[in-house]
């Protein structure tokens, strides 16, 4: 058995995202066809939840979406630069004793993610995106709000996952690490049933301002206005 958590978008307002611990049959091996029974498992433990329609987020989903969303595939342009989230993500990490490392947005995402740099820099002590500084704390900010802005710039993969009702990443285990792209992708669908995900987007400051958020003050998802008006 596993436990592994699920993410539910909260659609009326701060916090945006509900992790949910869930225990589920785990199937061992290193076979994507294991990695999809792990994921039946989980997603059928998620069911009794009453968490349904899920989508998994990774390079093992069996639906072509939640592979195009992997932070590996999804493609964010910034600056006039196309790299994959997780390049952008890398490339930005300032070390005690190096960094940043650039040109790895230029890598791909996974050797982005394996590059020898990042393991023998010391601490990440702060992200720097072409000029523009992120603190660690909180330590998931700088991710997500990379994953959100290349979701946003991609309204076709936006508007297919708005119908899922939570996510999940078989990859992902938060005693090992902090980020994960279906949090990330969580934490878009609500505020884009917000109509919050302008705001978002426009950068460091806006973002964090927003996510320090301890007042629902925002426009409840029932409100008459277009879904997918902050997406044209």
């Amino acid at each position: 058995m596993a436990r592994r958590p699920v993410f539910h978008p909260v659609l009326n307002g701060p916090p945006f995202v509900e992790e949910i611990l869930l225990e589920f049959e785990w199937h061992p091996g290193f076979a994507k066809s294991q990695a999809r029974k792990s994921i039946a498992s989980f997603h059928e433990a998620a069911k009794h939840k009453g968490l349904a329609p899920v989508l998994e987020i990774s390079s093992k989903s069996e639906s072509p979406l939640g592979v195009a969303l992997s932070a590996f595939n999804l493609i964010v342009a910034i600056q006039g630069r196309r790299m994959s989230v997780e390049s952008a993500y890398q490339g930005s990490k300032v070390f005690e004793h190096g960094g940043p490392f650039h040109g790895l947005y230029e890598a791909s995402g996974r050797e982005a993610k394996t590059n020898e740099r990042l393991k023998s820099s010391g601490a990440v002590i702060l992200f720097n995106l072409f000029g523009e500084k992120w603190p660690t704390e909180p330590f998931t900010a700088f991710y997500d709000w990379l994953y959100i802005k290349a979701l946003f710039q991609h309204p076709e993969l936006a508007q297919a996952i708005i119908k899922f009702k939570a996510f999940t990443d078989i990859a992902y285990n938060p005693e090992r690490s902090f980020n994960c792209q279906a949090r990330a992708a969580a934490v878009f669908v609500a505020l884009s049933r917000q109509h919050l995900i302008k705001r978002a987007i426009k950068g460091k400051d806006s973002y964090l301002e927003l996510m320090s958020r301890t007042t629902k003050d925002s426009t409840h998802p029932s409100a008459q206005q277009d879904l997918f008006s902050d997406l044209e």
